[in-house]
């Protein structure tokens, strides 16, 4: 007979009271009940004591009708389980109840000393109610608590309210006993069936029917194209079972009780796959509250306040396991996650269903921009070897090279700096024309075209998804609020109001009653911290402005100081150049790391309310500050460089005897190219190489010493045959997609914002992201723990970015286009004023005159060794000779220039924006046969679904011409519904009668 006291708060292990031997039962004499019983592999299983309870609608063994007794088994620590016993490590000791959740926390006994511990394996199993106790609880080698023992105390205490509110929702639990002095416990959680069932009709989790239909196939043609292109590409397709490209496909509803006549369900174990089983155990792990723990919401805000160290679902086994056993992570490792399979196609449908849709749709988008990189290469490489086969035919390049027409030019810099010959300048000249070429500017608009390609088949793409992988329709998750907002709720209400107040705060997160003002965050609560944020991101702008301004004092000083040595005046631009773009790149792999940080702080100084809009004001902070960093000193050289320079004899000085520094001869266009090259190549490789997978690794190695170091007893038998938890918890905790994201859609920026100056970045851009495919896959199976599955229709805030991208790129490479290159200046004099229609003599007319005279006292060349006297010099702008009635003012050409630069940016945006909205409109975002398909699936169903109400209808008809004992056999045969006798809040309880409905 059960024992009254067993209606309290179940007790777990190492709880301060003790059990009354009455209330333990022998596992021969307990009742029999669903998934009430676990036996545990060993010579002495029968022998094991325990108890538990679990409400029931039946009486109790003993004959009590409040609750029935529940066997709970505990292995004592001098017994042992065999290797033999123990088939499976995804599993309790029971070799039967999957570990669906694993919650880690770390323990240090009450002033035991190492050593006191006995070695082995001890293990505690909680059912729903009360727990076995530890045999040596309160042995003599426990002492009263110390000053350091106080925190361990309460944070035990919150963690066995919390366990037992987990068992009051139904989950069933397993851990380890505190046999030690100090170590971890992992509490392994099991979600059974009737759990699932509730909870997945919570979450309306979408779930195939018995239905099956034949997806509908294209035209003719349309057919043949598939069926050569499938052959064509056989070679390409990972061998993993796919079900994208199936003839067949069930039709899915969202998860019912009381239509369980709907769902093919032959074993329950398997009937929601390891992802959903994990996602509703997660659900329920946000939202139990701890009242102990000030009425902290969900599993978030006890590993925020350190109660728990983790909380993770498990890898399916090891992915490097010897044998021909395969499970979804082996499987992934092999057709995906080694670069030894970069050829292959992503096994996209293995990947969500493994890891969820929202790390599925990265993967996608990522396989479907490094697709799309392809042919924007091979675009970009013509467009480079047109720009090398014509180089012999550049008239202007040639003018700069012939040595007979002796262009003297002015002096770089003052009094160091000599007077020079501009055909010394041939190199830069003849480069130049690779990248500033008429084919850069037809690039241009295809770059620009192709972004918004991109966007449309990526929304086409994900409509696709969404169909196969029934994300059509699904509904925005209520969030649960995070840690830290309700702790500052908590204490705005401790100010503001008296303990009623305070009460009213508990009983309203409780109950889930809507909020009030009191008990949210108002804009007044806020404002410090926006006034923070806006503050703090100007500074970090203003910090990035004064680094890329620092730089050009180094370039411009730098550049004098080589110029007063004979040896190092021939390489003075090269020289100056090279090291000043890899202190920028420096600069920004540093700043990109501080500025990840500051964002992450900020966002907290905002406090906001859900994990989501968390997430969004991150990104948007992140993006920011990155994009600032990353693309400064491109912009400075692309736009700024060479405009405030002055003219001979009015230079502009930034320090005194310093000058603003110029373009080079052949214009700035080369300088942004090699700028260009080297931040998105050594930004690529270096985070690659180091942040990716040399710092993981370090991390790794770190906490392995760490462990080892560690003091306390070890187990070295349970070392050499880690359990898959403790294999789990060795590997590092998933903190999100934004990194991968962020670093993408940087290198989207490089290849769409800059592409007239450097067609060869989508080259680069992909040869990255074939390596980046398999690197970030190869993280997500085999370094990383696994994270929680996660449903999602698209990519949120990410998408809204690349679409700015896209359209800014736009304006960007118009300027490029108009302003850095000769293109728009070329093609003035050869319709105006060319004598021939050519090019000659272009570059006589874009050099201006200057009488050396005129130069200011103490800024002449000193110790001048210029073959010839000079009376003119010639400097690069157009502005008026020294002979004219309005010397040095801009001439007519100058405004001729301008006003064609003007009138190309806005036709060059223009008609690619037209052409972009057109693009747009002929491409529709939702696929015509996916949108037949899906209004074919909605009539599919309602005929389905009003076929199997009819056969409900005549099985209900039928039922009361049975005898009642055929009837009661009925209610009790394996395709029953089980459904929930009364009505209980989710989360707190759970009755565990049962109806079940007749098929």
């Amino acid at each position: 007979m059960a024992t009254p006291g067993l209606r309290d708060i179940p007790l777990l292990p190492g709880s301060p009271r003790r059990l009354s031997p009455r209330a333990v039962v022998r596992g021969d004499r307990g009742p029999k009940h669903e998934q009430q019983y676990l036996k545990v592999p060993g010579p002495r299983a029968q022998g094991l004591r325990g108890t538990s309870t679990r409400e029931s609608g039946q009486p109790s063994g003993g004959g009590s009708s409040h609750r029935c007794s529940v066997i709970n088994n505990y292995l004592d620590a001098s017994e042992q389980v065999s290797s033999e016993a123990r088939l499976s490590r995804m599993h309790f000791h029971d070799n039967q109840r999957k570990v669906d959740y694993v919650l880690a926390y770390h323990y240090r006994k009450r002033g035991a000393h190492p050593g006191h511990g006995s070695p082995g394996h001890a293990l505690a199993v909680i059912s729903n109610g009360e727990t076995g106790k530890d045999p040596r609880a309160g042995a003599p080698g426990d002492i009263d608590l110390g000053p350091l023992d106080a925190l361990e105390e309460e944070r035990k205490e919150q963690r066995e309210e919390f366990e037992h509110n987990l068992m009051e929702a139904g989950l069933e639990l397993e851990k380890d006993l505190e046999s030690k002095s100090q170590g971890f416990v992992f509490v392994r959680i099991h979600a059974p069936w009737q759990v699932l069932a509730r909870e997945a009709e919570f979450l309306k989790i979408k779930v195939p029917t018995k239905k099956m239909y034949e997806i509908k196939s294209e035209g003719s043609i349309a057919k043949t194209f598939n069926k050569v292109l499938q052959k064509l590409s056989s070679p390409l397709k990972p061998r993993v079972p796919e079900h994208t490209h199936s003839r067949m496909k069930n039709l899915s509803y969202p998860f019912s009780r009381e239509k369980m006549y709907l769902y093919n369900i032959q074993d329950k174990d398997t009937f929601f796959d390891n992802a959903t089983r994990s996602r509703i155990v997660h659900e329920i792990l946000k939202r139990t509250t701890c009242s102990r723990a000030n009425n902290t919401m969900g599993i978030n805000s006890l590993i925020a306040n350190n109660v728990y160290e983790a909380a993770y679902p498990l890898h399916d086994g090891e992915y490097d396991s010897p044998g021909d056993d395969m499970n979804d992570r082996k499987l992934l490792y092999q057709e995906w996650a080694r670069y030894g399979v970069f050829y292959k196609f992503q096994p996209i449908d293995l990947i969500r269903k493994y890891f969820g849709e929202k790390i599925g749709l990265y993967f996608a988008w990522l396989g479907l921009y490094t697709s799309f990189l392809i042919p924007s290469s091979v675009i970009g490489v013509i467009v480079f070897l047109y720009g090398c086969a014509t180089i012999e035919e550049d008239i202007p390049s040639k003018e700069m090279c012939d040595q007979q027409n002796a262009f003297t030019m002015c002096p770089l810099c003052d009094k160091s700096c000599d007077y020079w010959n501009l055909s010394s300048a041939c190199g830069t000249a003849r480069a130049s024309h690779l990248f500033d070429n008429p084919a850069t500017v037809f690039f241009s608009i295809f770059m620009a075209l192709w972004a918004t390609m991109f966007l449309e088949n990526w929304k086409r793409l994900q409509m696709r998804l969404g169909y196969f992988w029934d994300l059509t329709g699904i509904d925005e998750e209520e969030e649960h609020s995070r840690p830290e907002y309700e702790t500052k709720v908590r204490e705005k209400m401790l100010k503001e109001s008296d303990k009623s107040v305070v009460q009213k705060l508990g009983t309203s997160t409780t109950e889930g009653e809507d909020e009030d003002d009191d008990d949210k965050l108002t804009w007044r609560d806020r404002f410090p911290g926006y006034l923070m944020n806006f503050a703090s991101i100007l500074f970090m702008i203003a910090l990035t402005f004064s680094i890329v301004f620092g730089v050009i004092v180094y370039r411009i000083t730098t550049a004098a100081a080589l110029s007063l040595n004979k040896a190092t005046r021939s390489n003075v631009r090269v020289t100056v150049t090279a090291t000043a773009v890899i202190i920028n790149l420096v600069v920004i792999l540093i700043l990109d790391e501080i500025y990840g940080a500051v964002a992450k702080w900020l966002t907290k100084i905002e406090v906001p309310k859900t994990e989501q809009t968390f997430e969004e004001r991150l990104i948007l902070k992140a993006f920011l500050l990155k994009f600032v960093n990353a693309y400064s000193p491109i912009f400075y050289v692309a736009f700024f460089k060479g405009r405030f320079v002055g003219r001979p004899g009015s230079y502009v000085y930034v320090f005194d005897g310093y000058r603003m520094e110029e373009c080079a001869p052949g214009g700035c266009l080369m300088e942004l190219c090699v700028q260009l090259s080297i931040i998105m190549l050594g930004k690529q490789l270096i985070q690659n190489n180091i942040f990716e997978i040399g710092v993981p690794k370090l991390k790794k190695l770190f906490r392995k010493l760490k462990d080892e170091t560690e003091p306390g007893e070890t187990d070295s038998a349970h070392s050499k045959h880690p359990e898959q938890w403790d294999l789990d918890y060795s590997l590092e905790p998933y903190t999100g997609l934004t990194p991968e994201y962020m670093e993408m859609i940087i290198q989207f920026g490089f290849v769409t914002l800059f592409v007239a100056s450097f067609p060869l970045a989508p080259v680069f851009a992909l040869l990255n992201n074939v390596i980046e495919v398999r690197l970030d896959a190869k993280k997500f199976v085999t370094e990383l723990r696994r994270p929680d599955a996660v449903r999602t229709k698209d990519i949120g805030i990410w998408f809204d970015i690349l679409s700015g991208i896209g359209k800014f790129s736009v304006i960007s490479n118009a300027f490029v286009i108009a302003v850095t290159s000769d293109f728009i200046p070329r093609l003035v004099y050869q319709y105006s004023y060319s004598h021939n229609g050519t090019l000659h003599g272009f570059v006589n007319h874009t050099l201006s005159f200057f009488n050396v005279s005129q130069l200011k006292a103490g800024t002449q060349p000193e110790n001048s060794q210029f073959d010839q006297e000079v009376q003119f010099c010639r400097f690069k702008d157009y502005r008026e000779p020294p002979w004219a009635p309005n010397p040095y003012e801009f001439s007519k050409q100058y405004w001729s220039v301008l006003s064609a630069r003007l009138a190309f940016v806005i036709i060059f945006q223009n008609l690619v924006m037209f052409l972009s909205v057109l693009v747009d409109w002929m491409i529709p975002d939702i696929p015509t046969d996916i949108s037949d398909q899906i209004k074919r699936e909605k009539s599919l169903f309602v005929d389905f679904f009003l076929k199997e109400e009819h056969e409900k209808l005549r099985l209900m008809e039928e039922h009361p011409r049975r005898s009642p004992g055929t009837g009661r056999r009925s209610r009790s045969s394996p395709t029953a519904s089980p459904a929930p006798s009364g009505r209980s809040q989710l989360g707190s309880s759970v009755s565990s009668g049962s109806q079940h409905t007749n098929v």
